[in-house]
Protein backbone atom coordinates (compact mmCIF):
# COMPACT_ATOMS: atom_id res chain seq x y z
CA UNK A 1 0.00 0.00 0.00
CA UNK A 2 1.27 3.32 -1.30
CA UNK A 3 1.90 5.89 1.70
CA UNK A 4 0.01 9.40 1.11
CA UNK A 5 2.58 11.72 -0.27
CA UNK A 6 2.03 14.67 2.37
CA UNK A 7 2.55 12.30 5.54
CA UNK A 8 5.09 10.48 3.93
CA UNK A 9 6.60 14.06 3.57
CA UNK A 10 5.95 15.44 7.57
CA UNK A 11 7.34 12.58 8.79
CA UNK A 12 11.06 13.32 6.51
CA UNK A 13 10.69 17.22 7.83
CA UNK A 14 9.95 15.95 11.56
CA UNK A 15 12.81 13.52 11.12
CA UNK A 16 14.77 16.38 10.23
CA UNK A 17 13.67 18.98 12.63
CA UNK A 18 14.92 16.12 15.37
CA UNK A 19 18.08 15.43 14.10
CA UNK A 20 18.70 19.40 13.96
CA UNK A 21 17.66 19.33 17.50
CA UNK A 22 19.78 16.58 18.72
CA UNK A 23 22.86 18.21 17.06
CA UNK A 24 21.74 21.54 18.76
CA UNK A 25 21.79 19.78 22.13
CA UNK A 26 25.01 17.77 22.02
CA UNK A 27 26.93 20.77 21.18
CA UNK A 28 25.41 22.78 24.01
CA UNK A 29 26.19 19.82 26.38
CA UNK A 30 29.49 19.09 24.91
CA UNK A 31 31.91 22.05 24.63
CA UNK A 32 35.09 19.91 23.72
CA UNK A 33 32.59 19.06 20.22
CA UNK A 34 30.67 22.09 20.23
CA UNK A 35 32.38 23.65 17.25
CA UNK A 36 32.60 20.83 14.55
CA UNK A 37 29.34 19.53 15.81
CA UNK A 38 27.95 23.21 14.97
CA UNK A 39 30.05 23.35 11.47
CA UNK A 40 28.74 19.71 10.27
CA UNK A 41 25.23 21.03 11.25
CA UNK A 42 25.69 24.00 9.09
CA UNK A 43 26.96 22.28 6.44
CA UNK A 44 24.42 19.61 6.17
CA UNK A 45 21.71 22.23 6.11
CA UNK A 46 23.24 23.65 3.23
CA UNK A 47 23.52 20.49 1.14
CA UNK A 48 21.67 20.42 -2.16
CA UNK A 49 18.93 17.82 -2.00
CA UNK A 50 19.60 14.49 -3.69
CA UNK A 51 16.83 12.88 -6.09
CA UNK A 52 15.75 10.27 -3.61
CA UNK A 53 14.93 12.70 -1.16
CA UNK A 54 13.55 15.29 -3.82
CA UNK A 55 11.06 13.44 -4.89
CA UNK A 56 9.76 13.37 -1.16
CA UNK A 57 10.02 16.82 0.14
CA UNK A 58 8.16 17.83 -3.18
CA UNK A 59 5.66 15.72 -3.71
CA UNK A 60 3.14 17.08 -0.98
CA UNK A 61 4.43 20.31 -1.80
CA UNK A 62 2.82 21.38 1.17
CA UNK A 63 4.97 24.27 1.95
CA UNK A 64 4.68 25.90 -1.88
CA UNK A 65 8.58 24.51 -2.33
CA UNK A 66 9.51 24.38 -5.72
CA UNK A 67 13.05 24.82 -7.26
CA UNK A 68 11.59 27.55 -9.86
CA UNK A 69 10.14 29.58 -6.66
CA UNK A 70 13.49 30.29 -4.89
CA UNK A 71 14.88 30.58 -8.34
CA UNK A 72 17.75 28.30 -8.55
CA UNK A 73 18.17 26.45 -11.87
CA UNK A 74 18.29 22.61 -10.74
CA UNK A 75 19.29 23.19 -6.63
CA UNK A 76 17.40 22.99 -3.83
CA UNK A 77 19.30 22.66 -0.10
CA UNK A 78 17.62 21.49 2.86
CA UNK A 79 17.36 24.74 4.56
CA UNK A 80 15.41 25.90 1.25
CA UNK A 81 12.78 23.24 2.24
CA UNK A 82 13.30 23.68 6.37
CA UNK A 83 12.91 27.32 6.36
CA UNK A 84 9.40 27.03 4.70
CA UNK A 85 8.24 24.28 6.83
CA UNK A 86 9.00 26.52 9.99
CA UNK A 87 6.59 29.10 8.45
CA UNK A 88 3.94 26.99 8.52
CA UNK A 89 4.23 25.41 11.16
CA UNK A 90 6.16 27.61 13.48
CA UNK A 91 5.73 25.22 16.69
CA UNK A 92 7.78 22.74 14.94
CA UNK A 93 11.16 25.08 14.98
CA UNK A 94 10.30 26.54 18.67
CA UNK A 95 12.65 24.15 20.15
CA UNK A 96 15.45 24.54 17.61
CA UNK A 97 15.06 28.49 18.15
CA UNK A 98 15.10 27.87 22.08
CA UNK A 99 18.59 26.09 21.64
CA UNK A 100 20.05 28.07 19.21
CA UNK A 101 19.41 31.42 21.26
CA UNK A 102 21.40 29.56 24.28
CA UNK A 103 24.05 28.87 22.03
CA UNK A 104 23.82 32.54 20.23
CA UNK A 105 28.25 33.22 20.94
CA UNK A 106 29.12 30.36 19.48
CA UNK A 107 30.37 29.75 15.71
CA UNK A 108 28.15 29.33 12.68
CA UNK A 109 24.94 29.59 14.86
CA UNK A 110 24.19 33.04 13.57
CA UNK A 111 24.65 31.29 9.57
CA UNK A 112 21.98 28.15 10.57
CA UNK A 113 19.52 30.77 12.31
CA UNK A 114 19.71 32.76 8.82
CA UNK A 115 18.90 29.85 7.19
CA UNK A 116 16.44 28.56 8.91
CA UNK A 117 14.13 31.33 10.12
CA UNK A 118 14.99 33.96 7.48
CA UNK A 119 11.68 33.48 6.48
CA UNK A 120 9.80 33.02 9.80
CA UNK A 121 11.18 36.18 11.24
CA UNK A 122 9.26 37.99 8.20
CA UNK A 123 5.68 35.75 7.91
CA UNK A 124 5.03 34.49 11.77
CA UNK A 125 3.73 37.41 13.83
CA UNK A 126 6.39 37.99 16.68
CA UNK A 127 5.27 40.32 19.86
CA UNK A 128 8.29 40.27 21.75
CA UNK A 129 10.13 43.69 19.87
CA UNK A 130 13.52 42.96 21.80
CA UNK A 131 13.67 39.47 20.42
CA UNK A 132 12.79 40.98 16.77
CA UNK A 133 15.60 43.23 17.68
CA UNK A 134 18.19 40.10 18.43
CA UNK A 135 16.67 38.21 15.62
CA UNK A 136 17.32 40.71 13.22
CA UNK A 137 20.70 41.72 13.99
CA UNK A 138 21.62 37.74 14.35
CA UNK A 139 19.56 37.42 10.78
CA UNK A 140 22.38 40.10 9.13
CA UNK A 141 25.19 38.75 10.60
CA UNK A 142 24.14 34.99 9.32
CA UNK A 143 23.19 36.43 6.10
CA UNK A 144 26.57 38.49 6.18
CA UNK A 145 28.84 34.77 7.43
CA UNK A 146 27.01 32.75 4.15
CA UNK A 147 27.31 35.06 1.40
CA UNK A 148 30.86 35.71 1.77
CA UNK A 149 31.61 31.75 1.91
CA UNK A 150 29.48 32.24 -1.66
CA UNK A 151 32.41 34.72 -2.51
CA UNK A 152 35.17 32.52 -1.44
CA UNK A 153 33.89 29.37 -2.92
CA UNK A 154 32.54 31.26 -6.15
CA UNK A 155 28.79 29.41 -5.69
CA UNK A 156 25.88 30.94 -5.33
CA UNK A 157 24.51 28.04 -2.69
CA UNK A 158 22.49 30.77 -1.07
CA UNK A 159 21.01 32.91 -4.02
CA UNK A 160 17.50 31.70 -2.53
CA UNK A 161 18.46 33.64 0.85
CA UNK A 162 19.31 36.58 -1.09
CA UNK A 163 16.59 36.51 -3.13
CA UNK A 164 14.32 36.73 -0.51
CA UNK A 165 15.85 39.41 1.80
CA UNK A 166 16.23 41.67 -1.68
CA UNK A 167 12.89 40.65 -2.82
CA UNK A 168 10.51 39.84 -0.26
CA UNK A 169 11.93 42.03 2.09
CA UNK A 170 13.98 45.17 1.22
CA UNK A 171 11.64 45.48 -1.64
CA UNK A 172 8.37 45.37 0.45
CA UNK A 173 7.91 48.10 3.00
CA UNK A 174 5.27 45.80 4.76
CA UNK A 175 8.13 43.29 5.54
CA UNK A 176 10.50 45.23 5.89
CA UNK A 177 9.13 47.74 8.60
CA UNK A 178 9.16 44.19 11.52
CA UNK A 179 12.83 44.86 11.76
CA UNK A 180 14.14 48.04 13.78
CA UNK A 181 15.65 50.69 11.71
CA UNK A 182 19.75 50.14 12.54
CA UNK A 183 18.95 46.49 11.40
CA UNK A 184 16.84 47.70 8.21
CA UNK A 185 20.31 50.04 7.05
CA UNK A 186 22.46 46.77 7.51
CA UNK A 187 20.09 45.21 5.46
CA UNK A 188 20.52 47.55 3.02
CA UNK A 189 24.24 47.85 3.55
CA UNK A 190 24.64 43.96 3.27
CA UNK A 191 22.36 43.68 0.13
CA UNK A 192 24.90 46.60 -1.55
CA UNK A 193 27.68 44.36 -1.30
CA UNK A 194 26.47 41.53 -2.57
CA UNK A 195 23.83 41.92 -5.35
CA UNK A 196 26.26 42.38 -8.21
CA UNK A 197 27.56 38.79 -7.30
CA UNK A 198 24.02 37.30 -7.34
CA UNK A 199 23.37 39.07 -10.32
CA UNK A 200 20.70 41.00 -9.68
CA UNK A 201 21.59 44.12 -10.69
CA UNK A 202 18.41 45.01 -12.67
CA UNK A 203 16.69 45.59 -9.70
CA UNK A 204 19.04 48.37 -8.69
CA UNK A 205 16.62 51.25 -9.49
CA UNK A 206 13.75 50.21 -7.39
CA UNK A 207 16.35 48.96 -4.79
CA UNK A 208 17.91 52.77 -4.29
CA UNK A 209 14.19 54.00 -4.43
CA UNK A 210 13.67 51.97 -0.85
CA UNK A 211 17.19 52.58 0.70
CA UNK A 212 16.56 54.12 4.27
CA UNK A 213 18.19 57.73 3.87
CA UNK A 214 20.24 58.27 7.13
CA UNK A 215 19.84 61.00 9.20
CA UNK A 216 23.39 62.39 7.98
CA UNK A 217 22.85 61.96 4.76
CA UNK A 218 23.22 65.47 3.82
CA UNK A 219 27.25 64.49 4.84
CA UNK A 220 27.15 61.14 2.99
CA UNK A 221 25.27 61.52 -0.17
CA UNK A 222 22.04 59.41 -0.86
CA UNK A 223 21.16 56.16 -1.67
CA UNK A 224 23.46 55.87 -4.61
CA UNK A 225 26.38 57.32 -2.57
CA UNK A 226 25.77 54.88 -0.22
CA UNK A 227 25.41 52.08 -2.50
CA UNK A 228 28.75 52.73 -3.74
CA UNK A 229 30.83 53.28 -0.95
CA UNK A 230 29.75 49.74 0.25
CA UNK A 231 29.93 48.64 -2.96
CA UNK A 232 34.00 49.82 -3.03
CA UNK A 233 34.78 48.78 0.34
CA UNK A 234 33.53 45.22 -0.52
CA UNK A 235 35.54 45.47 -3.82
CA UNK A 236 38.58 46.17 -2.03
CA UNK A 237 37.91 43.01 -0.05
CA UNK A 238 37.83 40.38 -2.49
CA UNK A 239 40.63 38.12 -3.43
CA UNK A 240 39.32 35.13 -5.24
CA UNK A 241 39.83 36.32 -9.24
CA UNK A 242 36.99 35.45 -11.26
CA UNK A 243 34.52 36.96 -8.51
CA UNK A 244 36.66 40.31 -8.52
CA UNK A 245 36.49 40.01 -12.58
CA UNK A 246 32.68 39.37 -12.11
CA UNK A 247 32.05 42.79 -10.00
CA UNK A 248 34.15 44.69 -12.22
CA UNK A 249 32.37 43.81 -15.54
CA UNK A 250 28.65 44.27 -13.63
CA UNK A 251 30.16 47.98 -12.10
CA UNK A 252 29.62 49.05 -15.72
CA UNK A 253 25.40 49.74 -14.45
CA UNK A 254 27.25 52.80 -12.74
CA UNK A 255 27.74 54.43 -15.75
CA UNK A 256 25.71 57.89 -15.74
CA UNK A 257 25.19 57.85 -11.78
CA UNK A 258 24.74 61.44 -9.92
CA UNK A 259 27.32 61.23 -7.22
CA UNK A 260 28.91 63.67 -4.68
CA UNK A 261 32.59 64.19 -5.90
CA UNK A 262 33.54 62.70 -2.76
CA UNK A 263 32.13 59.06 -3.28
CA UNK A 264 33.21 59.87 -7.42
CA UNK A 265 36.70 60.18 -5.91
CA UNK A 266 36.46 56.92 -4.09
CA UNK A 267 35.09 55.16 -6.78
CA UNK A 268 37.67 55.97 -9.30
CA UNK A 269 40.80 55.40 -6.13
CA UNK A 270 39.01 51.74 -5.42
CA UNK A 271 38.77 51.22 -9.36
CA UNK A 272 42.82 52.73 -10.09
CA UNK A 273 44.21 50.62 -7.04
CA UNK A 274 43.15 47.47 -9.20
CA UNK A 275 45.34 48.75 -12.56
CA UNK A 276 48.72 48.60 -11.17
CA UNK A 277 50.77 45.58 -10.26
CA UNK A 278 51.92 45.24 -6.90
CA UNK A 279 50.66 45.95 -3.28
CA UNK A 280 48.19 46.24 -1.45
CA UNK A 281 46.00 45.04 -4.01
CA UNK A 282 48.41 42.54 -6.08
CA UNK A 283 45.54 42.26 -9.06
CA UNK A 284 46.60 39.58 -11.76
CA UNK A 285 47.04 40.99 -14.91
CA UNK A 286 43.43 39.85 -16.20
CA UNK A 287 42.04 42.02 -13.30
CA UNK A 288 44.10 44.97 -13.63
CA UNK A 289 42.82 45.30 -17.67
CA UNK A 290 39.43 44.76 -16.41
CA UNK A 291 39.81 47.80 -13.90
CA UNK A 292 40.97 49.68 -16.63
CA UNK A 293 37.98 48.97 -18.52
CA UNK A 294 35.30 49.46 -16.10
CA UNK A 295 37.68 52.99 -14.85
CA UNK A 296 37.08 53.94 -18.55
CA UNK A 297 34.07 53.21 -19.23
CA UNK A 298 32.69 54.84 -16.27
CA UNK A 299 35.30 57.68 -16.58
CA UNK A 300 36.28 58.60 -20.29
CA UNK A 301 36.77 61.93 -19.56
CA UNK A 302 40.88 62.07 -18.52
CA UNK A 303 41.45 58.76 -19.83
CA UNK A 304 44.43 59.01 -21.52
CA UNK A 305 46.28 61.30 -18.93
CA UNK A 306 45.34 58.42 -16.32
CA UNK A 307 47.13 55.99 -18.63
CA UNK A 308 50.16 58.09 -18.85
CA UNK A 309 50.62 58.51 -15.32
CA UNK A 310 50.75 54.88 -14.79
CA UNK A 311 52.96 54.03 -17.52
CA UNK A 312 55.12 56.87 -16.15
CA UNK A 313 54.40 55.32 -12.16
CA UNK A 314 55.15 51.71 -14.04
CA UNK A 315 59.05 52.87 -14.94
CA UNK A 316 59.66 53.09 -11.67
CA UNK A 317 59.21 49.49 -10.78
CA UNK A 318 62.05 48.33 -12.78
CA UNK A 319 61.39 44.52 -11.59
CA UNK A 320 58.19 44.55 -13.66
CA UNK A 321 59.88 45.50 -16.78
CA UNK A 322 60.40 42.15 -18.16
CA UNK A 323 57.18 40.60 -17.59
CA UNK A 324 54.93 44.00 -19.25
CA UNK A 325 57.68 43.87 -21.99
CA UNK A 326 57.17 39.99 -22.68
CA UNK A 327 53.32 40.57 -22.35
CA UNK A 328 53.43 43.76 -24.49
CA UNK A 329 55.46 41.73 -27.34
CA UNK A 330 53.38 38.61 -26.89
CA UNK A 331 50.17 40.74 -27.35
CA UNK A 332 51.46 42.51 -30.38
CA UNK A 333 52.18 39.16 -32.21
CA UNK A 334 49.01 38.15 -31.80
CA UNK A 335 47.37 41.14 -32.73
CA UNK A 336 49.85 41.05 -36.41
CA UNK A 337 49.25 37.22 -36.20
CA UNK A 338 45.21 37.48 -36.02
CA UNK A 339 45.09 40.51 -38.59
CA UNK A 340 47.45 38.22 -41.47
CA UNK A 341 45.26 35.58 -40.95
CA UNK A 342 42.14 37.91 -41.56
CA UNK A 343 43.74 39.15 -44.46
CA UNK A 344 43.90 36.05 -45.93
CA UNK A 345 40.75 35.10 -45.33
CA UNK A 346 39.35 38.19 -46.95
CA UNK A 347 41.72 37.78 -50.43
CA UNK A 348 40.50 34.27 -50.77
CA UNK A 349 37.02 35.22 -49.90
CA UNK A 350 37.56 38.05 -52.68
CA UNK A 351 39.16 35.93 -55.26
CA UNK A 352 36.31 32.90 -54.60
CA UNK A 353 33.82 35.16 -55.14
CA UNK A 354 35.51 36.88 -58.75
CA UNK A 355 35.97 33.38 -59.56
CA UNK A 356 32.11 32.66 -59.96
CA UNK A 357 31.22 36.12 -61.12
CA UNK A 358 33.24 35.41 -63.72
Amino acid sequence: MQKDPSAQRSAYLTALTQEIERKLQKALSSQSQRFDLLQQLFADMALEIDDRARDVLLSGDEDGVTEKDDGIENSLCFYDVLANHYVRVPENGKRILDLIVQLWSQSFVSHIFALLFHKWLFEVPLENSEAVLRYGSALVQGATNVFWIDIQTNTRRFLSLFCYLLEEVALVPHSLNKIALQTRRDLFSLLSRFIFFYNLDYLLEIFLKNFPIPTNAFLIGGPADLFVIELTDQLQKLKVEPVLLHYLSHMRALRGWELRMTTSTRLKACLYSFTSPGGPMYPTRAVRHAAWDTLDFLFPVGRHPRHVISLFFRLLYPWYWPSSCWNFITTCISAVFYSILRIIFSSWENMTKSKRNS
